[in-house]
């Protein structure tokens, strides 16, 4: 019986939200099992809204929706950057909300919790890197991450080294609701290759110059022509604020 006949079939979207540099990407990653996200030490490194696929045959068929850490913004960019993430927020089935567990919850966890609202209901509080959380503070740390709102399910998870994420997708299949395939079964991003490449570039950009380059560069692809079955031909041009 194909995904389309079978009436059991699941499928839905999934945002992953949460502040600046606490995650998301590298869960994406993980979660899809290829890199559609980049990842950079630099906050806010995603600008625009990454769809992850993870299918699992004659099972369910998850889009994952990486979306930009949601900030107080201060500056044209980060308006529209967090404009970006509070849209995915009403156009999900279900969210994700990652913190950085080796520390106690900040005013920007308790901003995102807000910006849920009632939200939270359908949501999985995500502890990550919980390697790195000290023992003595698991506990508490735990209950403060929760008292900021009425979760559905808390998992505790290293995006980085993959605990705990094969029991969190089982959690989130059972979660969906019944619904075809979206995209083709071998497809894990609706990115263009050009726009990958392009997202690469700008994290190489980010991760060799370092403070030399403005945070606010970004890649335009002009050519991208694969000339043979091994080699890729790529133009581009780096665009800085200043």
């Amino acid at each position: 019986m194909s995904d389309i006949e079978n009436l059991n079939f699941k499928s839905g979207f999934i945002s992953l939200v949460g502040r600046p540099n606490v995650g998301k990407s590298t869960l994406i990653n993980h979660l899809v099992g290829e890199k559609v996200a980049i990842v950079s030490a630099k906050p806010q490194t995603t600008r625009t809204l990454i769809r992850g696929v993870l299918t699992r045959p004659g099972i369910a068929q998850i889009v994952f929706v990486d979306t930009p850490g949601i900030h107080k913004p201060r500056y044209l960019l980060s308006e529209q950057i967090v404009a970006q993430a509070m849209y995915a927020l009403n156009e999900v089935d279900w969210h994700l909300f990652l913190v950085d567990g080796t520390q106690a919850p900040g005013k920007g966890d308790e901003f995102v919790a807000k910006a849920l609202g009632e939200k939270t209901k359908r949501t999985f509080l995500l502890l990550n890197k919980m390697d790195r959380i000290p023992k003595a503070d698991r506990t508490r740390y735990l209950e403060a991450y929760q008292a900021m709102g009425d979760f559905a399910q808390t998992f505790m998870i290293s995006a980085k080294h993959e605990h705990g994420l094969e029991s969190l997708v089982d959690e989130m299949t059972a979660m969906l609701p019944v619904g075809p395939m979206m995209y083709p079964e071998d497809e894990y991003t609706d990115q263009t290759t050009a726009a990958i490449a392009a997202e690469l570039i700008r994290e190489q950009v980010f991760r060799q110059t370092g403070e030399e380059i403005p945070h606010a560069s970004s890649v335009y692809i002009e050519q991208y022509k694969e000339r043979t079955e091994n080699l890729t031909y790529i133009a581009a041009v780096i665009v800085v604020e200043r």
